[in-house]
């Protein structure tokens, strides 16, 4: 049960607005908590740098951490990059040079304060621990830690624009909210007169970032900029990389892990998108006092334990019955000295005829061609938590569209913790096409519960910056490696991998439906199987604690739904995904806002240029001069050659039509 405390061990206070002025004479809106006493007891500095707008829209989690955070002796910064929330400015793009410009200045500037000690940390989730990691990989003088949280090393790898080398859904969906949140305007309260002004230049500088993504399809030095893998040398400060198995960037945790050559930890818990103190899904953590032991470890440089600890901190979740939303992972902690693990050995196991076996058995050639529909059942890329029904169902469908390998009952136990791979060998009759691959946990009754997945671009086996067609007909050799796992397989339940050449409506289909032709015996699936270890399943972490929530009046409640219609006459399929986030009033600074969003994905049996996403959202912000609703739209479809972006963004002002802006273009396919 998380508990709410509102004394510590110094009095906060709040400063809001400050302003930052970089050099080139743009102000950046803060938020700065930070005990009433930091004058004379100088205190780390932490920053948080997002687009999200903290007045109203990161507001609701800052408020029950930042405080908190600042009450053990520092002092945290929330800031609006430039061209959002009420800082000047128009945003571009995502982690650009600029923006971390900006971020190497507040830096400074923050260790320059007469409150400061002159350390400063850096931390976010997501669009935060993005760049969190590229800033320390810039090496300020003043950044002497950070806390990255669900967030990539590599931005093409695995982040919401593509996957395996296949387009992801999710890239449009991100696009149309990116669309919407940067036509809100400044809060006229903080920005005064200037908010009209302001708020004109952001939607006069309006784009879709489709529009850019799209035509980057492969590894280029596009995705290349920001991607602290290009280089882990140049991050030399410690790093604490944490996610949950429920988010889409778990990977990277390990990745760094691995990769980084200094002082690093990392954490992979049971949650979704969130901080591990909102338990979405539960065991919700005592994250800030972990977060506390860091920043004290090396801002202040106070010995906290925690450099002693191991450094590779997982859950490895129990056996459960498929669900599309988890209140909370059963599950136990478990504890490994270092990234790649000595407690983890590979398990080599032939795909043979409907088997996974030790032993390899030839027979007759096994042809693979899922309809365009396979992958519906799959959930989304990754969850929001609570009650969103996000996750995965009963794959007993899925399994039934591809290849299917099961092994024999488990006798015992089996857990594992890492990437399993598939080493495969097929052809192809087509020269586009990709293979997914999931492991799945069956129970004795049949039901199906998905694990983990991978999918590859065949054209990227060798190079996701140099893609080449399969020949057809000729073999294609090459390792698939699905997504990282902690995960505990149950006495009498089956370990079943499943492959399939579709995955909608996560991946996009290629243009054509390959037949793939494998030979049973000649592939083996590599499992990353962990031993026991005294200590698992230790508590390790207290229960949750937070500050005062914000305070607000629920005006609308959330509401989300996933709905699949199935027109048997035209034979396709629909799958609608409702969120109305609610409507709020915080009452300590007279603002409304709401968020209502739509995905919509389309396709036709059989007809993979039918597929079609639709995406949309409406947000609103009010106070008492502004009052300001955005409406964005992002529609994409295909033909064999080319991808189709459409959208369109209208603005209102209380309720009247002022500003819209619409592109429709068409962008050629590469080797998707």
């Amino acid at each position: 049960m998380t508990k709410i405390v509102d004394t510590y061990p110094r009095k906060v206070r709040t400063l809001d607005p400050v302003f930052i002025t970089m050099k080139d004479g743009v102000r950046l809106a803060a938020t700065i908590w930070l005990p009433e006493d930091a004058d004379e007891r100088p205190v780390p500095a932490i920053l948080e740098l997002i687009p999200y707008r903290r007045r109203d829209g990161t507001v609701f989690r800052d408020m029950k951490m930042h405080p908190y955070v600042a009450g053990h002796g520092f002092a945290c910064c929330r800031v609006d990059i430039r061209g959002s929330g009420d800082s000047e400015g128009v945003l571009t793009d995502e982690y650009t040079e600029q923006e971390q410009d900006d971020a190497c200045e507040i830096i400074a500037w923050l260790a320059s304060r007469s409150w400061s000690n002159g350390a400063v940390g850096m931390t976010g989730i997501s669009w935060g621990g993005f760049n969190a990691l590229q800033v320390a990989a810039r090496q300020p003088p003043a950044l002497k830690a950070i806390i990255a949280l669900c967030c990539s090393d590599d931005r093409y790898a695995d982040d919401v624009h593509y996957y395996g080398g296949s387009l992801l859904t999710e890239d449009a969906m991100w696009s149309s909210f990116i669309l919407g949140l940067g036509a809100l305007p400044p809060d006229p309260q903080i920005v005064g007169e200037r908010w009209r002004a302001m708020w004109q230049e952001r939607l006069e500088s309006t784009s879709c970032w489709s529009s850019v993504w799209l035509r980057h399809q492969r590894r280029d030095a596009y995705w290349k900029r920001g991607s602290v893998s290009e280089d882990f040398s140049k991050i030399t400060v410690p790093v604490y990389a944490i996610s949950g198995w429920d988010d889409t960037y778990f990977n990277a945790v390990p990745r760094l892990m691995e990769g980084l050559g200094g002082p690093r930890k990392g954490l992979i818990g049971p949650w979704t998108h969130a901080y591990p103190f909102l338990g979405d899904p539960g065991p919700a953590i005592h994250y800030l006092k972990e977060a506390i032991r860091w920043w004290r470890h090396w801002l202040e440089g106070v010995d906290t334990g925690i450099m002693d600890e191991p450094a590779y901190t997982t859950l490895i979740k129990d056996p459960h019955r498929p669900a599309l939303f988890y209140p909370e992972h059963p599950g136990r902690w478990v504890q490994d000295p270092s990234w790649p693990s000595p407690n983890v050995s590979p398990k080599h196991l032939f795909l043979n005829a409907g088997r996974l076996g030790e032993v390899a058995e030839r027979g007759e050639a096994m042809r693979l061609c899922s309809p365009v529909t396979a992958g519906r059942d799959c959930g989304r890329y990754g969850g929001y938590g609570g009650d969103v029904p996000d996750m995965a169902g009963d794959q007993r469908r899925e399994d039934g569209l591809g290849l299917v390998f099961d092994t024999e009952m488990l006798t015992r136990d089996v857990d594992l913790l890492g990437a399993p791979v598939v080493e495969f060998t097929l052809r192809s009759d087509l020269p586009l096409g990709a293979l997914t691959a999931r492991l799945c946990e069956v129970l004795p009754d049949g039901s199906s519960t998905l694990v983990t997945w991978g999918s590859l671009n065949l054209a990227h086996c060798e190079s996701n910056e140099h893609p080449v067609p399969i020949r057809p007909d000729g073999p294609v050799t090459a390792r698939l490696q699905l997504n990282h796992c902690g995960r505990r397989f149950g006495t009498g339940n089956r370990l079943r991998l499943v492959l399939s050449n579709q995955h909608w409506p996560v991946l996009w289909p290629q243009p054509g439906m390959p037949v793939f032709t494998i030979e049973p015996g000649a592939c083996r699936f590599v499992l990353p199987v962990r031993a026991p270890q005294p200590g698992d399943g230790a508590r390790l972490f207290d229960e949750a604690e937070i500050s005062p929530p914000v305070p607000m009046e629920v005006l609308e409640d959330e509401q989300h739904s996933r709905i699949l219609t199935i027109d048997a006459g035209k034979r396709s399929e629909t799958l609608t995904l409702s969120s109305n986030h609610g409507r709020q009033r915080l009452t300590d600074r007279a603002n409304e806002t709401w968020a209502l969003v739509v995905d919509r994905m389309s396709i036709i049996e059989d007809d993979p240029l039918s597929a079609r996403i639709d995406t949309g959202w409406v947000l609103g912000f009010k106070s008492a001069d502004a009052d300001a609703q955005s409406i964005s739209r992002v529609v994409v479809t295909s033909s064999k050659t080319q991808f189709r972006l459409e959208w369109r963004l209208e603005v209102r002002e209380r309720g009247e039509l002022i500003f819209e802006r619409e592109g429709d273009e068409w962008i050629d396919r590469d080797h998707l």
